[in-house]
């Protein structure tokens, strides 16, 4: 007998293919990204115990299931070892990400994202063997922290000590080439891209000219990207 209540189609099975991705765990980082996925045409069976957020999500997802992930026999029947890509969105029950991990790896899947509440939690997803560790709250909190601390408009931390900085160029690189702005020797860093007001992104290159109301990309180290975007 099936232990999980199924919603949006009859054959679960049909949805795992090269090109879609399971969600275990559909709160509000769950759903966000289940629905992200959905919107780029990439097809999504969603996987949650909670009836009333499941049925929210009936005819959004490509199927969305009332199901118990940590039990084999009902991620068997709904054809979860046969996608690829699996992503545990549980957040908060660490017993159950963890007993959900398990399985999966013991499934073969290829490419697992796991979302982790804490360091404790990431350590033991990652001595398990899960591929991807993620940390949204830990993640958004150092982003958001850069982007108040200096005049950057965005930022992606590419690795512990590499980011792309979204900011605006300073007065003393306005109006001369970059090749003569000499930007990486003086500051470490490159401007990869330029925006200009009402145009479209471009890359950069070294005859290209700033102006003051552009929108720059640099690359560089976290530290002399910040110091970067902090100049006047």
């Amino acid at each position: 007998m099936a232990k999980f209540k199924l919603f949006g189609g009859t054959n679960p099975a049909g949805v795992a293919s090269a090109d879609s991705v399971a969600v275990i765990g559909l709160g509000r980082f769950g759903q966000s990204l289940a629905l992200e996925l959905m919107a780029s045409g990439t097809e999504v069976l969603g996987i949650d115990g909670d009836e009333p957020i499941v049925q929210s999500l009936n005819g959004k997802l490509t199927h969305v299931v009332r199901g118990d992930a940590t039990n084999e026999e009902t991620l068997r029947q709904l054809s979860v070892p046969e996608f690829d890509r699996v992503v545990i969105a549980i957040g908060n029950d660490i017993e159950a990400s963890i007993l959900t991990a398990s399985l999966l790896l013991r499934f073969g899947i290829k490419q697992i994202w796991a979302k982790a509440v804490s360091d404790a939690h990431g350590t033991i997803l990652e001595q398990l063997g899960v591929q991807h560790v993620i940390y949204p709250e830990k993640d958004m909190g150092k982003r958001v922290a850069h982007l108040v601390r200096s005049s950057m408009q965005d930022y992606i931390e590419i690795s512990d000590d590499f980011a792309l900085v979204k900011t605006t160029p300073h007065a003393g690189i306005v109006g001369i080439p970059l090749s003569e702005a000499r930007i990486r020797a003086r500051f470490g860093v490159t401007v990869t891209a330029v925006k200009s007001v009402g145009q479209p992104w471009t890359y950069a290159t070294p005859e290209t000219v700033l102006r003051a109301d552009d929108t720059i990309l640099v690359a560089g180290q976290i530290r002399k990207a910040e110091a970067f975007s902090q100049l006047e």
